[in-house]
């Protein structure tokens, strides 16, 4: 029997709902953002609605394998990041990076870590919020470009 995929942000936090979760369960950390915009260009198309561009960092190119293996083989995929528009969107990309059998992925979401907060979010799992995504990702998007044209006018610097 293939096992459920469990992804959260943190290792500490894979290792507590491992335990309440149970053996049916595989738990794996994506620390964080697996994506960004590019350090070395602008990162938005200004041309199309000021598009997003996102790349893999490098030090991101090993886990992002091993968390595409590891949802290749699960029955299904839960996005358990934080419950917050940073979670949301670093559960949306995920979803963009590993959706390489297109599996459907499901979003749980819960404000505490007891076995019961768990197991609630468990059975009430939800779709990404798109509307937290948009709002992480204009707040990305309007910080990063802001840095880059500072750093383009200062010479790098």
């Amino acid at each position: 029997m293939k096992k459920n995929l469990v992804i959260v942000e943190s290792p500490a936090k894979a290792r507590t709902l491992g335990k309440i979760l149970g053996k049916d369960y595989a738990l794996m950390a994506s620390l964080g953002h697996v994506r960004d915009l590019p350090r070395s260009k602008l990162g938005v198309d200004i041309e199309n609605d000021f598009a997003p561009s996102y790349v893999v960092p490098r030090t991101k190119n090993k886990l992002v394998k091993e968390l595409k293996d590891a949802a290749r083989e699960a029955s299904t995929v839960f996005l358990a990041t934080d419950p917050d528009r940073e979670g949301e969107a670093i559960s949306w990309h995920l979803a963009q990076v590993i959706d390489s059998n297109k599996k459907r992925y499901q979003r749980v979401v819960f404000h505490e870590i007891t076995e019961d907060a768990i197991k609630q979010a468990f059975q009430h799992p939800r779709s990404i919020d798109m509307q937290l995504v948009n709002a992480q990702q204009a707040r990305r998007v309007s910080t990063g470009s802001s840095a880059t044209e500072l750093a383009r006018c200062s010479g790098g610097k």
